[in-house]
């Protein structure tokens, strides 16, 4: 009997523990340094710099070298065309997407429309980019696979290009629309009305991107002219990451090994440009040859892109007359100067001004071409603390005169040169105008054409095989020669 009793008040202690230890179970394992949720202002920056980092990363990799603004006269594979898999846009678009959706569902919830306007932004810039290198991608279902969207379909790049523009419409008219503070914007430190400038800045970007396959005259003129569709002005409305002097967020060629920063030289075809028009860029670009530094007769040289290895290394006596990329973007880049000039970039006022040039040289908009296009120079040399004088824009190689074609192809050139090291932007923009001519690498391994694209990840036919078959069916073969819609 006593066995009994005992055994009753046992089995009721347990159970009284068992419960006590279930109200406590939830918060013994929750861990109070992994929150659950996350607001807006703690992702926007993370964000922000990853994109900026990755872009960065293959501009100077890739985006440089197949421009022809640098070469390589070691490991020179980039500038033979010998391209392998190039995923880091791809990675941080997707992987960063899923905190831009999290912004505009928190947003939508909050009725925060600063919040709103800023993501749509950054969804429309990162979407671009992923479709720029690509072509057609997951888009509409893209990082929603908590919605059910675990295998997202790959959209026309006509259809990517709808989205991004009608989502850049709508953030120019959401913004400002709401009361809310934005924290945690390194790009323009939650000034709403900078934002509205780059948003209708970009839609002159990527409209002229397609000009080539509709006739996109209204949009523009609807943009140009209307205060209630701000565009840029000067170059203190450039969408800029600003690095900083100490770690850990120094501009990432800094912490470089120097012989990996050497490895990138400059590239003769931009040096030769550079010098045809007298043009003072060249010496931030650039530095003299080691063989001439800090003499009194520095030499500028670059070496041609594309040489096998072992002609790169050689050409013109060796790396000791191959001249270097600017200081200010390796050592000198946390110094006063570097900080003005080495930055992550998204649009800039220059661009704007170029395309606006182009636009109206083409009867686009209304507009005077030439005011457009020396404004554009004005601002890339500002941009780099330098000025733009009569002399060098009167010029017969930069003053805007000649026929159409010769004024497009000065707008060209000089948007080309303000595009250094500013990400991926020259090479997209060169693929639509083909200004200027350049010639595809003197060794290339490309059958002598110039790569128009990146392959998809070869992880894709594991994780999503598809509807990535079906978009190789739809756009052509999966190869870097393969042209994207706006392209063909």
């Amino acid at each position: 009997m006593k066995n009994i009793f005992f055994k009753s008040i046992l089995f009721l202690a347990l159970i009284f523990a068992v419960a006590a230890c279930t109200d406590e179970f939830e918060e013994i394992n929750t861990n109070p340094n992994s929150p659950s949720e996350v607001n807006s202002a703690l992702l926007l920056p993370q964000i922000q710099r990853d994109m900026i980092n990755a872009v960065l990363g293959e501009a100077w990799g890739i985006g440089n070298v197949v421009i022809q603004h640098t070469a390589k006269n070691q490991f020179v594979n980039e500038d033979r065309y010998l391209w392998g898999e190039l995923n880091s846009i791809w990675n941080n678009v997707y992987d960063n997407m899923r905190d831009v959706n999290n912004i505009l569902i928190q947003s939508e919830e909050l009725g925060q429309n600063n919040y709103k306007g800023i993501a749509l932004i950054m969804k429309s810039w990162m979407f671009s980019l992923a479709t720029d290198c690509y072509g057609d991608i997951p888009y509409t279902e893209a990082s929603r696979a908590k919605e059910g969207f675990v295998y997202p379909k790959y959209e026309t790049q006509e259809n990517i290009y709808n989205g991004i523009l009608n989502d850049l419409k709508t953030a120019n008219d959401v913004l400002g629309s709401t009361g809310e503070v934005v924290s945690g914007d390194v790009i323009f430190n939650g000034d709403i009305e900078k934002w509205r400038k780059l948003a209708n800045s970009l839609r002159v970007r990527y409209l002229m991107r397609i000009s080539n396959k509709r006739d996109v005259s209204a949009e523009l003129k609807s943009i140009v002219g209307d205060p209630k569709q701000p565009v840029f002005g000067s170059n203190a409305d450039n969408a800029v990451y600003d690095y900083l002097a100490s770690a850990p967020d120094q501009f990432p060629q800094f912490t470089n090994r120097i012989g990996s920063f050497n490895e990138f030289r400059a590239s003769k075809t931009a040096v030769d440009m550079l010098k045809t028009l007298n043009d003072d860029r060249m010496f931030i670009f650039f530095r003299p040859t080691p063989a001439t530094e800090g003499s009194a007769s520095p030499v500028y040289e670059g070496i041609p892109n594309g040489l096998a290895d072992a002609e790169a290394l050689q050409y013109n006596g060796g790396p000791q007359n191959h001249s270097r990329i600017g200081e200010l973007y390796f050592e000198q880049s946390i110094s006063a100067k570097g900080l003005q000039i080495a930055k992550g970039i998204i649009m800039t006022n220059a661009e704007l001004q170029f395309l606006l040039a182009e636009a109206a040289e083409k009867g686009l908009i209304t507009a005077d071409a030439a005011t457009y296009y020396n404004n554009g120079i004005k601002a890339s040399f500002e941009f780099y603390g330098l000025t733009a004088n009569d002399t060098y824009l009167n010029q017969p190689t930069v003053a805007y005169t000649g026929t159409q074609q010769e004024k497009l192809v000065k707008i060209g050139t000089q948007k080309w040169i303000a595009f250094f090291y500013t990400g991926l932007e020259a090479w997209f923009d060169w693929r639509r105008t083909g200004i200027p001519a350049l010639q595809p690498s003197v060794d290339n391994q490309n059958e002598d054409r110039i790569p128009v694209r990146f392959i998809y990840p070869i992880i894709e036919q594991g994780l999503n095989g598809d509807n990535r078959a079906e978009a190789v069916n739809r756009q052509g073969a999966d190869d870097i020669n393969t042209k994207m819609w706006y392209l063909k």
